[in-house]
């Protein structure tokens, strides 16, 4: 491939690559094949941490004079699930009814695709942007996101690389092309609580201390009162209990522990720290006001845990940023995209401790379902607007 102005090639080249996470499967070296005509230096570092799977990465740059923009994105995908249950073969990026099944077709190699044909296309029409661009793109989104973007971000960092914006290619659009710019997102919060019983025969119970009970009267805690009502940037904080188990396989056994998993998706009202004291708080108000069972004088007992690391909530306030793109939708599609801060997290949670950043891609129905699919249409315009801003975000920066 010497000249990816086509974003449905660029996207059929990605798509036919099987890199379910965390399998490069081809995709790393079919995105560098697209990117070397164009003047870009490609590397490709690899990333390891003990008890997880390694992660190769790239990171490919055009310098110039001027300010730097970065791409981000990845090439890893969830698995297809039942293939049989494909309209067509989930690595074929067969082609029907004006639409591109694959996996990875939204989610988000169509993003990537888009962005390489808005940088061909920009350099056919004026040779190049004035500044640098980089394309900053991972292989462990999708997995534990551990030896991904936050090391390659650090990684490029240490090598003196600075980005005055950033976008991700996430599809951030719920029904058409021009609804939502992502300029922040919620932080994210998981843990479980564990409470500690005296198993025993289930025809017996004064015997036993049921765990059941107590947790039913800590997750009560967790869930009410609601957290706040939200504020003028984000959705008010969900807390959603994710999962209850006892590990218990016998009917007539009382068990000696249960334990629930939750999530929290919090806004701008919390930090991590500070929502985490108030879940303590929370479990601690609980146990002193119920026993285990009526009569009974012992508190109930409980461990509470919390997994992997919080994403924190950010919100991007660079008008530059923001205008520019907000412009390109508009002048593209005819939509002035609402500024959003809804769903999940993103790799932008690694990428706003180093510049400005906001997320815009294709629309996101089929993202992860069978039968992934994207609009040819589609392709076309997310490349238009990606070229627009392109063009008008360097002109606005070099001003």
């Amino acid at each position: 491939m010497t000249n990816p102005t086509d974003p449905a090639a660029n996207l059929a080249a990605l798509i036919r690559c099987p890199s379910v996470t965390p399998n490069e499967g081809g995709a790393l070296s079919a995105l560098e094949a697209m990117l070397k005509p164009l003047g870009f230096v490609v590397e490709r570092p690899v990333f390891r941490e003990e008890g997880t799977p390694d992660v190769e990465n790239l990171y490919a740059r055009r310098s110039g004079n001027g300010p730097h923009l970065v791409f981000a994105g990845h090439t890893d995908v969830v698995p297809a699930g039942d293939e049989a249950a494909w309209t067509h073969p989930p690595f074929s990026a067969a082609v029907a009814g004006g639409e591109m099944y694959g996996r990875g077709a939204v989610d988000m190699k169509g993003g990537i695709a888009c962005f390489v044909a808005a940088l061909a296309r920009h350099l056919e029409k004026s040779g190049g942007p004035k500044g640098s661009v980089s394309l900053l793109i991972t292989g462990d989104e999708e997995g534990p996101a551990i030896n991904g973007t936050a090391k390659l971000l650090a990684w490029a960092a240490e090598r003196g690389e600075k980005w005055d914006a950033a976008i991700v290619g996430e599809p951030t659009n719920p029904d058409q092309l021009g609804d939502a710019i992502k300029i922040g997102r919620r932080g994210s919060l998981s843990g479980t609580v564990t409470v500690q019983g005296r198993q025993g025969h289930a025809a017996y119970p004064h015997l036993a201390d049921n765990p059941v009970r107590g947790l039913m009267t800590l997750v009560d805690a967790l869930l009410r009162p609601a957290f706040d009502e939200g504020t003028a940037d984000f959705q008010p904080t969900n807390l959603e209990v994710t999962s209850i188990d006892v590990g218990n396989t016998a009917t007539n056994v009382i068990p000696a522990r249960a334990t629930a998993a939750f999530n929290v998706r919090f806004n701008d009202n919390w930090t991590a720290e500070t929502l985490q004291a108030e879940i303590h708080n929370r479990l601690d108000a609980a146990t002193r006001r119920k026993t285990y069972r009526k009569g009974r004088r012992e508190p109930i007992e409980y461990e509470l845990a919390w997994r992997d690391q919080p994403s924190h909530v950010f919100l991007t306030r660079d008008e530059r940023l923001i205008n520019t793109l907000g412009a390109a939708v508009k002048a593209v599609t005819g939509r002035t995209p609402a500024l959003s801060t809804s769903g999940g997290t993103s790799d932008a949670r690694f990428i706003k401790d180093y510049c400005p950043v906001v997320e815009f891609g294709l629309v996101g129905k089929t993202m992860h379902m069978v039968n992934e699919r994207v609009a040819l249409a589609d392709l076309e315009t997310l490349t238009q607007v990606y070229q627009r801003f392109i063009e008008d975000w360097f002109v606005k920066g070099a001003a």
